[in-house]
């Protein structure tokens, strides 16, 4: 099913009086990422029943709505060679540093912050002003032979009010004022069409903003996670934390990054490779480690040299367990179902026969690669 296909099955009396095919063409050839979040911004605020806005209150709702991937994963709006060509991406990190607000800050949080360092980032939204909002109609236009718009802001402003006036009904068009106030005024029947059928059209968008930061963040595992906050209740650490528990009991295990034993009453599972790159619970990249110190390593890569030697010994420590007494490897067994997807691991890690040389190049000539990802991604070392 195409983007074409997928809005057809709006429903409404509107089918037939609104240009159905030129509005699916609204996030046609993005050369940025800009399209998906202006789109989104005003399905948000259309279906909250605002009819008239500004460009400044949808910028602050794209910002509100890049907040997460952007601070928590270092997700690259325009990919990673455009990184810093980005103007909504730019403004993200900006606030972040000012602010130091959370990754899970809810939008009511962003726009008051937003509102707080406002002039600090006023040179990155009114950079969006200067494109998206006219190209978004392109469809339109072009639908009617008349080709994209381009020109300047004045020249494109005339330009739609003369069209929605004249040709055909627009989603929206735009007052006088200038810069961040320019208004934006939303057409009523536009506007019972997106609230009517708001689900299929944000799905719509979802699908396409997903599948073209994929396409621009190529290492980046998991992407269809890392648009909204993860309920921390669905993580599957109980079995691997069961199997290390039961290792406890054979031997010490020292912390990877202090050296000290880890006591068995208190201890955490984390990520080498922070969860929030990997977004899996993968055993091969879990291990015990004191408790104060997770808090402190966050989301943080550790640095390899340094650190993965140690990490792949703890490995080993717990794959000759696993291969020497039966009960640990039942523990092992059921980790399966949640710990134990990547065909790699189960079929040469964690086979039987492997020495303590070959089990860690292993390890590293897997681990290497996703680690180095992360690094370009843009996460902080570690060095404790």
């Amino acid at each position: 099913m195409d983007k074409s296909d997928y809005l057809l099955t709006i429903d409404g009396d509107y089918i037939n009086t609104l240009e159905i095919e030129s509005f699916s063409r609204m996030m046609d050839s993005p050369s940025f990422c800009y399209k998906f979040y202006w789109l989104g911004a005003i399905v948000n605020l259309v279906t909250a029943d605002i009819l008239e806005t500004t460009f400044n209150d949808i910028i602050d709702e794209m910002i509100a709505a890049a907040w997460y991937s952007v601070v928590e994963f270092h997700i690259h709006l325009s990919g990673v060679i455009y990184k810093d060509k980005d103007n909504l991406e730019r403004a993200v990190n900006k606030l972040h540093s000012l602010s130091d607000l959370s990754s899970s800050a809810s939008k009511t949080e962003i726009k008051n912050t937003i509102k707080e360092f406002d002039s600090q980032i006023a040179k990155e939204k009114t950079e969006l002003t200067k494109n998206v909002p006219f190209k978004a109609l392109s469809g339109f236009f072009i639908n009617h032979n008349l080709g994209p718009l381009d020109g300047s802001i004045g020249r494109m402003v005339e330009k739609v009010i003369t069209f929605n006036r004249q040709n055909v009904k627009l989603p929206y068009v735009f007052g006088t004022s200038s810069g961040l106030k320019r208004e934006v005024v939303f057409d009523s029947d536009w506007a019972r069409m997106i609230q009517d059928n708001a689900v299929s059209i944000k799905g719509w968008i979802q699908y396409e903003k997903l599948r073209w930061l994929q396409k621009n963040n190529p290492e980046v595992p998991g992407l269809v996670y890392k648009l909204a906050p993860l309920d921390e209740r669905k993580r599957k650490l109980t079995h691997v934390r069961n199997l290390w528990a039961g290792i406890f009991v054979y031997t010490d295990v020292c912390d990877v990054f202090n050296g000290e034993r880890i006591t068995p009453d208190d201890y955490d599972v984390d990520h080498f490779v922070p969860f929030s790159f990997v977004m899996n619970d993968e055993l091969w990249n879990l291990m015990p480690m004191d408790s104060s110190l997770n808090s402190v390593k966050s989301n943080n890569l550790p640095v390899w040299d340094k650190f993965f030697n140690r990490f792949a010994y703890n490995q080993y420590i717990m794959y000759g367990f696993i291969h020497s007494k039966s009960e640990i490897w039942n523990l092992y067994e059921k980790c399966y179902k949640d710990n134990l997807c990547s065909v790699w691991a189960i079929q040469e890690l964690y086979r039987k026969g492997n020495s303590k040389e070959e089990f860690c190049n292993i390890l590293s000539k897997n681990m290497r690669p996703v680690y180095d990802s992360a690094l370009r991604q843009g996460y902080s070392l570690w060095k404790m």
